[in-house]
């Protein structure tokens, strides 16, 4: 983070009113709203123009994790909430997505997951049982990932003042020396790959919550990455940036880094994989699968004399198998993305203000 000070001396005075705050981007609500946590460009405002412009950080600076340095080591330290509803879906539930999503960021950072903490929010009137079920869940992820769960709190709510059960995590990661992932690395040049299809979580969650059926079922793909993520630093690959597309999909995540590094990128639709079942559903209902949640993949920028012995390493690890390269960072305006559709056409692939919305919402 920059220091405050520096902020200060590079922008006027800050004030209590959150609406008068010097910020690239001034909050546009009086009151919190849904889309403010949808990955889109209002969660961007609220982050760049709250909380970094309160906290003093720099926008450049964020990364799924932080990088903090003490007595010579170099650990990785990232926090996360988890609230998704219904809490037991197609191929997960909420306590394996608590622990997976965690370790997940850290490995992004280029870390080897180390502990995890864990803190419940909890609604009066939760059955047990399905705290029990969802406690083994996490305990089963983390073994699967080699980490532990090492401290944790618990808190009781009034029925009505919480969806059931709410999760917090923080973890931390060793990051070894020269390791050095991050969105300002990102170079002209650099190829953009993608670990396996996408879309997959989103669909599956959504599936469920709304009631809806397909006649192919979708399952999430939520699981663990930090597994590639070591094979490809451990080949000796030159990875400029890790990122997992989780809120906003991968639309979001390369508008993201293109702004961060100050590049641009030009995607290829026929490039990108989506299950038939994910494109099926995502024209049932009016989406579009770049911007859907993914939970078990991530995205990989580094140079394109690399990419296919990159894409052989991925290739030969079960949840790599469908890794594919699906474009290049280019001079373009920065911060534009861009994607070449199948038509050969070009189109803008910019921030949503919030999360999609689907065509057809209902209740079962």
């Amino acid at each position: 983070m920059q220091p405050i000070e520096d902020h200060l001396a590079h922008n006027s005075p800050m004030t209590n009113d959150p609406f008068s705050l010097a910020c690239p981007r001034p909050l546009r609500h009086g009151t919190v709203q849904m889309a403010h946590g949808g990955g889109g460009r209002l969660m961007k405002e609220l982050v760049e123009g709250l909380f970094l412009a309160e906290l003093g950080a720099d926008p450049a600076d964020l990364h799924d994790s932080a990088i903090v340095e003490a007595g010579g080591t170099r650990l990785a330290f990232t926090t996360d909430g988890f609230v998704v509803h219904p809490r037991f879906f197609p191929g997960g539930d909420l306590g394996e997505l608590a622990v997976y999503g965690t370790v997940n960021d850290l490995a992004m950072a280029g870390a080897v997951p180390l502990a995890l903490s864990m803190a419940f929010i909890l609604e009066e009137g939760l059955p047990l049982d399905e705290l029990a079920r969802l406690v083994a869940s996490m305990k089963a992820a983390a073994d699967r990932c080699g980490v532990r769960l090492v401290t944790g709190d618990t808190k009781v709510v009034d029925r009505g003042k919480a969806d059931g059960i709410f999760i917090t995590t923080a973890g931390v990661g060793l990051v070894s020396a020269g390791v050095d992932v991050h969105p300002r690395r990102v170079q002209v040049g650099d190829a953009v790959i993608v670990s396996g299809d996408l879309g997959r979580h989103g669909i599956a969650v959504m599936s469920v919550r709304e009631g809806l059926q397909f006649e192919s079922p979708v399952v999430s793909d939520c699981g663990p990455v930090h597994h590639l993520v070591a094979a490809l630093l451990g080949v000796g690959l030159d990875i400029h940036c890790f990122r997992d597309p989780t809120r906003g999909g991968l639309a979001s995540v390369l508008n993201e880094i293109a702004s961060a590094a100050g590049v641009a990128i030009q995607a290829d639709e026929q490039a990108v994989p989506v299950s038939e079942a994910v494109v099926t559903a995502c024209e049932i209902l009016g989406l579009d699968p770049l911007y859907v949640a993914c939970e078990g993949r991530l995205v990989a920028f580094l140079p394109t004399d690399q990419a296919a012995r990159a894409l052989m390493t991925l290739r030969a690890i079960p949840e790599g198998a469908g890794a594919t390269v699906i474009g290049r960072v280019t001079e373009g305006p920065a911060g534009r993305v861009s994607l070449t559709t199948a038509l050969g056409t070009s189109r803008l692939l910019d921030l949503l203000s919030g999360e999609q919305l689907p065509r057809i919402c209902q209740r079962s």
